[in-house]
């Protein structure tokens, strides 16, 4: 199997969306369920921000070293994404200059995370592919997504959009103008 860096030439990359060994790890999955966010919880704000920090971090490490190998982390970001306003934060963290790494950084998430955490980081990575041009993959993704947890909100909406044939940049556009609001509702301590 291929897998991508940021320095890879996007046209040669053949991108597979299969699991790997590591989704089905005992202590990895037992990893990711710990940083599962709970939408009670009475410190749902507290972990929203670690889970945005967790973000931060992780691109980080792709943007110096094209992967992490810091399991935690990898744990720590996917269980955090169990949390809509994290996952939108995500859907919002990149711009035009670091999109191939965190089209990477979201791809490799794709494939180790556990079941019932995959649709979240799948659409993650669809959506990175459509407003990189690549329609197919982002269809290929979502319907990973929906295999995951079919009645997942943001699966269904995302292949609405790519069939209906939005094009990729109102649709970075719309993500632009709605990320500062995800990170206000955040950090609004």
């Amino acid at each position: 199997m291929t897998t991508c860096t940021p320095s890879d030439d996007r046209r040669n990359i053949i991108y597979s969306l299969d699991s790997i060994e590591l989704s089905n790890d005992s202590e990895f999955i037992e990893a990711v369920q710990g940083f599962f966010v709970d939408s009670d919880s009475l410190e749902l704000n507290s972990l929203q921000q670690d889970g945005a920090n967790a973000i931060v971090d992780l691109a980080l490490d792709y943007e110096i070293n094209g992967s992490c190998d810091d399991l935690d982390l990898l744990a720590h970001v996917i269980g955090r994404l169990s949390d809509i306003q994290v996952r939108d934060y995500a859907l919002g963290s990149h711009n035009d200059e670091n999109l191939s790494t965190y089209l990477a950084m979201w791809h490799n998430l794709t494939i180790i995370a556990p079941r019932h955490f995959i649709a979240p980081v799948a659409c993650l990575f669809a959506s990175l592919a459509y407003e990189n041009g690549d329609s197919e993959l982002a269809l290929k993704a979502i319907e990973r997504a929906l295999t995951d947890d079919p009645s997942y909100s943001l699966g269904i909406l995302l292949r609405r959009v790519f069939k209906a044939g939005w094009p990729p940049r109102s649709f970075s556009a719309m993500r632009a103008e709605l990320h500062p609001k995800i990170v206000a509702t955040i950090f609004q301590s």
